[in-house]
């Protein structure tokens, strides 16, 4: 393989490992799947996530939405591609209360020519900071290895 190939599957230098023995994405033929991604960030604390002194906890649905399709494209990027490759996203909310700001961030990063999209709301998150999860599929098309 050359030095500018693209692993099959992996975890990506700089981003928060995985809570679990799984990769953050995973390449079958020209379609990469992308784990479920949150805020987390390497140190392990979340963006969109913060306490006062009085140890009052303040959630924000946009800068997390932020956070995880930023990590998102990194990991796409780890991958050989990028945002415009997605084909398929699922978002996990915590509460559909949260469903306007999501929208509203996740619009600024695709339109209606962007990927097929389904949003759930589920019980709860692997972390209780967590408001949202995202996974998707991207459509890279693998290299010509010389």
């Amino acid at each position: 393989m050359s030095d500018d190939a693209v692993p099959a599957t992996g975890l990506v230098p700089g981003k928060a490992r995985p809570r679990g023995r799984f990769p953050h994405f995973r390449r079958a033929g020209d379609l990469v799947f992308v784990s479920g991604t949150s805020s987390r960030r390497p140190d392990g604390t979340f963006a969109g996530a913060s306490a006062d002194e009085m140890g009052t906890t303040s959630l924000d649905i946009r800068e997390q939405t932020r956070a995880v399709i930023e990590n998102l494209a990194d990991i796409l990027k780890a991958a050989g591609g990028g945002l415009a490759d997605v084909v398929n996203v699922t978002t996990y909310l915590v509460s559909m209360n949260d469903f306007g700001g999501y929208n509203e961030v996740y619009g600024t990063y695709f339109d209606e020519n962007g990927p097929a999209r389904t949003t759930v709301a589920v019980h709860q998150l692997p972390h209780p900071h967590l408001l949202i999860e995202i996974s998707c599929t991207a459509h890279i098309p693998t290299r010509s290895i010389p």
